[in-house]
């Protein structure tokens, strides 16, 4: 059998996995970011189930100094602070990797590339062969035949195999042992390396082809002509040393003991423990297997200290604490209240009388937490099997429904009078859900809604919200578990139609209760974190909203969209056999590895062409959009590109998701996804919807109103910019929106000093792109790269717009400092973003928090704002009695399914509530227009 050392070069690729994951980070229940965690022990998982090595070990830099510190003090000097979420991941990390009984290696004054370095050639003469995991381009130096590097595939990317000769071609040298020399020369910003000034890869790449290495560069500096002769010359010294800084030391006080290094049996018990506290819920099923779950207790209950560290003889809690302002005590704390030790009282009720004794009892009450049963989670295609309600902690009933509609309709009438009584408001954890579901049994509640799943939205935005989660975090509690009633995921999984009665009444009851608990645990929390405002005035009152428009769907030409599909496919061959044509060869064009290799090697339309991390040639649409010059191709492959996803995402994929109910489809509105406070929308994804295009604008033709109907589309004009302008208080800006001027011509004329009369519409066009890119943090360098000018230029054009708008650069300021001060940011209607980095010493992930301390109170506001105008818009209807249906919400579009008789009152009625839905500071105006049509398209 072959022996396969793996070796791991630990920080290297914990920072790569921290960084991939920075704009969608995971955060548990409990605000802890588990990016680098998560992502190392994917690395690790996928490296043991591909490669099957026979040994590995994972390789970590020890604190404090080594020899190249003290030949050179600057030595990774210019490295950035550790993020605080990464240093803090680094203790479970190591969990982890002992879980799996994998070696933890580090020698002190030494680098993990030494020790590295050490093992693998002192494991290469033991006969094995070695790979080296890691992204780092210095370790080619070890490379030699049966020692290789092994980079990781990057965000989905394959991994990459490297051995002397893939090195020598990758640096454009001769051997190995030249990627010091190379080193030596050109320096190495990352560790700081000073190398000779002026000096690249390419020109150090060239002189080692005529000189062979680097002492023999310098020994022939005074022979080399020119610019670079001096340069050499005067940087000697700097590069003598930079090689030797760049030299991986390979007898480290480190010894390859192959019994320690082979892979072991797991430490079950170990990782249970730490994928439980990390919440690794998916990754701990595939990796431990399918009874995982991230709710069991550990193997052994104790209590840590805040660091994670066990305090001796103390017995795991079984109650969560919680502080006097009800905030939640986050010191890992162990789950172990459930079902079977928790006194409750769950009753069945399954006959008439019963009923009729519980809508009695539950008449009397004010609060009641309710949940549906149901054979499936498409509220929209599921049949009611039963309703639990509670009303008090451990207390709950299980009413059931039978198969027949009619049926259970009838059931239903005998809970009239509690659904029609406006004086209780009805709990429920995503109530809309279950709202959703009782309209298709034409039952409606009148009181008001409370959903938990919201307040914990308001109060903890970036967290997960699962009511099983929220039960563990809040309440100490593991509730039953659904796959322990119908099974697992997948086609053997069946319905609650399938559950034992009891086990059912049970499970349903439990929801009813927990979620009657979560409400308490959570309601004074919106008080402690001031966000009462935004859950009562926006959030809270949107789920009816939402519920009616999910409801009433929307009508799809499909007749259109088969003629659509026809046309788009016949486009796409067209441009496909275009491509081939000018590439003089067919290939896959929906391959990147064979489409870069056609367009960088066989064309060469860019010769600096850049590759992935995973070894292929970058071919994404920003990389083509600036080779569209310099051959017709470019634009041949963008066309097929458009044409085959809008035909395959959207045209083709409408027609199937139309409901077999209703005739018309039904998407489905997530409130409580974007941080920021945008509704999110699913199956299908209408936010997604193509508008930039004129082949992508036609799908909205698909979209049409109820026979005898029109469509009408309203949306906000320029609102980011408008609330930019109104909670800055820029005069110029407010100004420019007061007196209704174009607002990009407005700014163009006081960016470059014109009248507004003489701009041009190059001037309007580049004063667009800076007032919408500014609020996203946009600097010189993306400006320029968007307008395609020079880097120059683009800083004057942000210099005069500071200038100009003082008050805007002002703001931007201002949200920085008061996020330092207080770590959140907020809306005007006081939604609040928690930005913990905004203080990290690390400048990305700070610059990172920054930027959303700046543009998360204008999204958030503007998200606001619909919402508050869907309400308003919502119950002006109702109250009007209005037949007009609103269907649809896209950003900062409303879509209506309208009534021709009813356009009179509807059109005014639309455009003053959305204009008074959130008046704004300064005075300064809401805009909104209003389009009708025969389709989406057309009214837009």
């Amino acid at each position: 059998m072959d022996k396969r050392l793996f070796l791991l070069d630990a920080y290297a690729l914990i920072f790569r996995a921290y960084y991939a994951l920075i704009r969608n980070p995971r955060i548990t229940s409990k605000g802890r970011n588990t990016n680098a965690q998560f992502g190392f022990t994917n690395t690790l998982i996928d490296l043991i189930n591909k490669e099957k090595p026979t040994h590995l070990a994972v390789c970590f830099d020890v604190e404090g100094k080594t020899e190249r510190h003290t030949d050179f003090t600057d030595y990774k000097a210019n490295r950035q602070e550790t993020p605080e979420d990464l240093a803090e991941a680094i203790p479970d990390i190591k969990k982890i990797i002992e879980g799996f009984n994998i070696p933890c290696i580090g020698v002190e004054g030494y680098e993990a590339d030494d020790v590295i370095g050490t093992l693998a050639w002192q494991a290469h003469d033991a006969g094995y062969d070695v790979y080296m995991v890691t992204p780092d381009k210095d370790y080619g130096q070890l490379v030699r035949d049966g020692v290789k590097i092994y980079k990781p595939g990057y965000q989905g990317g394959s991994f990459e195999i490297l051995g002397p000769a893939e090195v020598c071609a990758k640096w454009d040298i001769e051997k190995v042992e030249q990627v010091i020399d190379i080193l030596g020369l050109m320096g190495d910003a990352v560790d700081n390396i000073p190398g000779i000034a002026g000096v690249g890869e390419k020109t150090a790449a060239k002189l080692l082809k005529e000189y062979g290495s680097l002492e023999n560069v310098v020994a022939n500096a005074e022979n080399i002509k020119g610019a670079l002769g001096k340069k050499i010359v005067a940087g000697k010294e700097s590069a003598i040393l930079s090689k030797k800084l760049a030299t991986i030391i390979t007898n480290a006080p480190v010894q390859f003991h192959e019994e320690e290094f082979c892979l072991k049996e797991w430490n079950k018990p170990a990782l249970i423990e730490i994928f439980t506290e990390l919440e690794f819920k998916t990754l701990g099923k595939r990796i431990l297997g399918d009874d995982f779950n991230v709710f069991q207790s550990a193997p052994v209950g104790v209590q840590t200290d805040l660091f994670g560290n066990a305090i001796e003889g103390a017995a795991a809690r079984t109650i969560i604490e919680k502080t006097e302002d009800k905030e939640i005590d986050d010191k890992g704390l162990i789950t172990s209240k459930n079902i079977t030790n928790s006194p409750h009282e769950y009753i069945l009720v399954d006959e008439e009388e019963k009923i009729k004794q519980l809508v009695n009892v539950l008449m009397q009450q004010t609060e009641i937490c309710f949940d549906t049963e149901t054979t499936g989670i498409d509220a929209n295609d599921a049949e009611l099997v039963g309703m639990s309600f509670s009303y008090k902690p451990g207390e709950a009933w299980f009413v059931t429904c039978t198969t027949d509609y009619e049926a259970t309709c009838n059931l239903l009438e005998l809970l009239k009078p509690l659904f029609d009584n406006p004086d209780i408001t009805w709990i429920g954890h995503n109530i809309k859900y279950d709202l959703l579901v009782l309209k298709y049994y034409n039952r409606e509640i009148k009181g008001q809604v409370y959903d938990t799943m919201l307040a914990h939205y308001v109060v903890e935005p970036d967290g997960k919200r699962s009511m099983d989660l929220l039960s563990a975090q809040y309440l100490g509690y593991e509730p039953v578990h659904i796959e322990e009633l119908i099974g697992k995921k997948g086609k053997g999984q069946g319905t609650m139609r399938d559950v034992e009665i009891q086990k059912l009444k049970d499970y349903a009851a439990e929801d009813a209760d927990i979620t009657l608990q979560l409400k308490h645990s959570l309601h004074p929390l919106l008080k402690t974190k001031d966000v009462e405002r935004v859950f009562y005035e926006v959030e809270n009152p949107l789920v009816k909203v939402l519920t009616d428009m999910e409801f009433e769907g929307v009508m799809i030409d499909v007749p259109f969209l088969l003629n659509y599909s026809k046309e788009l496919e016949r486009e796409a061959y067209q441009a496909e056999q275009a491509v081939y044509a000018g590439a003089g060869v067919k290939f896959n064009i929906g391959s990147p590895k064979q489409l870069g290799e056609v367009l960088f090697e066989k064309l060469n339309l860019n010769p600096s062409a850049k590759k992935t991390k995973s070894g292929q040639y970058a071919t994404g649409e920003d990389v083509l959009m600036k080779l569209a010059h310099n051959n017709p191709i470019v634009a041949d492959i963008l066309a097929y590109r458009q044409l085959t996803k809008l035909r395959s995402t959207y045209v083709d994929a409408l027609p199937s998701l139309i409901n077999r109910k209703s005739g018309r489809v039904h998407t489905t509105y997530g409130q409580a996804v974007a941080v920021t406070g945008r509704l999110a929308s699913n199956n299908p994804n209408l936010q997604n919807i193509p508008i930039r295009t004129e082949r992508g604008k036609e799908i909205r033709k698909a979209f049409i109103p109820r026979q005898g109907n029109v469509i009408i589309s309203a949306d906000y004009s320029q609102i980011e910019l408008r609330i930019v302008a109104a909670i800055s208080g820029d005069e110029n800006m407010c100004n420019a929106f007061k007196n209704n001027a174009d607002i990009h011509t407005a700014t163009a004329a006081k960016v470059f000093n014109v009248e507004a009369a003489d701009v041009t519409k190059e001037m309007r066009y580049k004063a667009k792109s800076v007032n919408f890119g500014i609020i996203y943090g946009q600097g010189a360098f993306g400006l320029a790269d968007n307008l395609g000018i020079s880097r120059t230029e683009a800083k004057e054009i942000i210099d005069n717009y500071k200038k100009e708008f003082s008050g805007i650069t002002k703001y931007m300021d201002n949200m920085i400092n008061f996020c330092r001060e207080h770590g959140y940011v907020q809306t005007l209607m006081g939604r609040k973003r928690w930005l913990k980095d905004i203080n990290s010493a690390n400048f990305t992930v700070r610059g990172y928090a920054e930027r959303n301390a700046i543009n998360s109170p204008i999204q958030g506001t503007a998200a606001d704002m619909i919402k508050m105008a869907m309400i308003k818009i919502h119950d002006s209807m109702k109250k009007e009695k209005l037949r007009s249906k609103m269907i649809m919400q896209v950003h900062d579009e409303l879509v209506f399914d309208a009534v021709p008789s009813e356009l009179g009152v509807l059109q005014p009625l639309i455009l003053n509530n959305m204009k008074a839905a959130l008046p704004l500071p300064h005075d300064v105006p809401v805009e909104a227009e209003l389009g009708i049509g025969d389709n989406w398209l057309e009214a837009h």
